[in-house]
């Protein structure tokens, strides 16, 4: 099973931008599909962007299209999350997750998780 290590977090202004990292030991990266989940205090764990195997595909929720994107590098075993925009309502604890399913873009199609990232933007 894959490992998963986040890391680019942090405190960030409204208008801000940020880029997440998530870099994958212990499995066949560029055999999963990889994606970004984020989970706010008292909310339910979201969907936020998805990228299949190969990079050819990508999937983002509604409130970021156009604002982040997500990118993968199979050679360095790591995924991306580019966050420009930033808004307050985007503040949450942000996970990598892999799948083996060719395409991922709700909670239950990812199997392996990482320890998250918050992400905090202020108004």
């Amino acid at each position: 099973q894959v490992q998963l290590v986040e890391s680019g977090g942090g405190l960030v202004q409204a208008g801000g931008s940020l880029r997440l990292s998530c870099a994958a030991s212990g499995g066949t990266f560029s055999s999963y599909a990889m994606g970004w989940l984020r989970q706010a205090p008292g909310k339910e764990r979201e969907f936020v962007a998805a990228i299949t195997w190969s990079g050819g595909n990508t999937y983002y929720r509604d409130s970021v299209k156009g604002r982040f994107t997500i990118s993968r590098d199979n050679a360095k075993n790591t995924v991306y999350l580019q966050m420009n925009s930033l808004k307050p309502e985007d503040t949450a604890v942000y996970y990598c997750a892999a799948s083996p399913l060719r395409i991922a873009t709700v909670k239950t199609d990812f199997g392996s998780w990482g320890q998250g990232t918050q992400v905090t933007v202020s108004s």
